[in-house]
């Protein structure tokens, strides 16, 4: 068994202005990352994310950023010793409509592990929600959610 799971959902706006909502850290930071998200999420680049609802910024690595189709991450896991992968795929799908799908995976097959990836796999459902409401409509779901 392989811990790891994939979400997905479409934003309403096109591919470029979807991919730049994650890209750039003064939009991220609008709708997920509440505490700020130190800069752009450069290939090669270590940045800094933090969110006001769970304190203590931590380090994100930008494995592969590909204009305007991936994001590859890797962070450390809530399972204590264990980094996770995350892989952000964006898809045209229409015209002003991307769908975006988010994967991780990397989790030990305990219960631990387990625990720690259904967090992961809520946060980032959220996170698509949170997405769709500020990159469409200007809302910060995030605000107060936690």
């Amino acid at each position: 068994m392989n811990l790891q799971f994939e979400v997905y959902g479409k934003i309403q706006r096109s591919i470029d202005e979807t991919f730049d909502a994650m890209y750039n850290p003064n939009k991220l930071s609008g709708y997920f990352t509440t505490g700020g998200a130190s800069a752009p999420l450069v290939e090669g680049t270590t940045v800094m994310w933090d969110f006001h609802d769970f304190p203590g910024a931590f380090p994100v690595k930008v494995i592969r950023s590909e204009k305007p189709k991936l994001i590859e991450l890797e962070w450390d896991s809530a399972e204590k010793g264990k980094k996770t992968r995350v892989v952000i795929k964006l898809e045209s799908v229409e015209e002003n409509s991307t769908k975006v799908t988010i994967a991780e995976g990397g989790w030990s097959e305990t219960e631990e592990g387990l625990k720690a990836s259904y967090g992961n796999c809520m946060g980032w459902s959220q996170m698509l929600a949170a997405m769709k409401a500020y990159v469409e409509y200007g809302i910060n779901l995030r605000q107060g959610f936690y």
